[in-house]
């Protein structure tokens, strides 16, 4: 089994710019890169596979061929795959919105997943700011009520956000990307987003772009955001390791190679995700086989992948898996 590289889905959505195609070679025909989905099995965009007899394919249809073997113990009872991983790079600030749990999405979005997510800082402007859960607590009355008067970002938390910071939005989390910020977002394999303020900007038709003010107002939480978090870093031989998420869905590790770090196999346990975003490393697998990684690329290493090892002077990646819940 060779390491897949991947292929993103592009989006182009109107808040987005050019950083992704000019800083981390994304190549589509879209004038503005806003998302590259670097791992996805979802039908609004899927990652197709780049190299090995299974070039061309998606990567869904890759995991069918064997679903328990490919995805591991922690995602194999799950009826679809749990992970979207995506480059998001904001030009200009993203709308105000909310994700719904499972529960809700499930009976009142056609059965689609919930999102929770983690954004983790891969590149920002000075100065540049996020918005991130409310600055006092709100009842849901009041909540709506500033929406509706214009209000509400009198009533927003704005966080300053330097590189490498890390945000764990649970679903109902109010959130916004700001402006100059490119991050990288894990997020459960969902596409489902409630708009709440959108700055009054207009579309590609010409019109305000839809609010979904009363489903906000169900699924969101006003109170204070949770802090931020992420763990101590945990030093091995030719690395760190911290882990800056974990929840049923995900467990993602921010991985500094310094030298030559060595993995043991997952054991059927997980999946491997394996995102590049700053410097370059080589992946050597089967006895001294080497597969470059360049600055955001993509590589997944199904659950029965052997032991690795992944040599560099200076990388950063985040390692995505999906661990079994006891």
């Amino acid at each position: 089994m060779e390491p897949l590289k991947l292929i993103p889905a592009f989006q182009d959505y109107i808040w987005g710019g050019t950083r992704l195609r000019d800083e981390f070679g994304k190549q589509c025909d879209m004038e503005r890169i806003a998302e590259s989905w670097e791992l996805s099995c979802h039908p609004a965009g899927m990652s197709v596979i780049a190299n090995s007899i299974y070039k061309g394919q998606t990567l869904r249809a890759f995991l069918e061929t064997d679903w328990l073997t490919n995805v591991g113990a922690g995602a194999g009872a799950l009826s679809s795959f749990p992970v979207l991983i995506k480059l998001i790079d904001a030009r200009r600030d993203l709308s105000v919105q909310v994700h719904p749990d499972d529960s809700y999405a499930r009976e009142h979005e056609n059965g689609e997943n919930g999102k929770t997510e983690c954004w983790y800082v891969v590149d920002c402007e000075p100065g540049a700011t996020l918005a991130y859960g409310f600055n006092r607590q709100l009842t849901s009355e009041e909540f709506r009520a500033h929406i509706m008067d214009g209000t509400l970002m009198d009533y927003v938390q704005l966080v300053p956000v330097h590189k490498g910071d890390v945000f764990f939005i649970e679903a109902g989390t109010l959130h916004a990307i700001g402006a100059g910020i490119l991050i990288a977002e894990i997020q459960q394999n969902s596409n489902l987003t409630y708009r709440v303020y959108d700055y009054e900007r207009l579309g590609a038709d010409g019109k305000p772009r839809e609010l979904h003010i009363d489903k906000a107002v169900d699924v969101t939480k006003t109170w204070p955001a949770p802090p931020r978090m992420k763990r101590p870093p945990m030093e091995c031989e030719g690395y760190t390791a911290s882990v800056i998420a974990d929840c049923a869905y995900f467990t993602v590790t921010e991985l500094q190679i310094t030298q030559e770090a060595v993995f043991p196999a997952s054991e059927g346990v997980s999946y491997t995700h394996l995102l590049v975003t700053d410097g370059e490393a080589v992946l050597i697998y089967e006895d001294g086989v080497m597969m470059p990684l360049l600055k955001g690329e993509s590589v997944f290493l199904p659950a029965n992948f052997g032991a690795y090892s992944i040599r560099s002077r200076s990388c950063t990646m985040l390692s995505t898996r999906t661990m079994p819940r006891k």
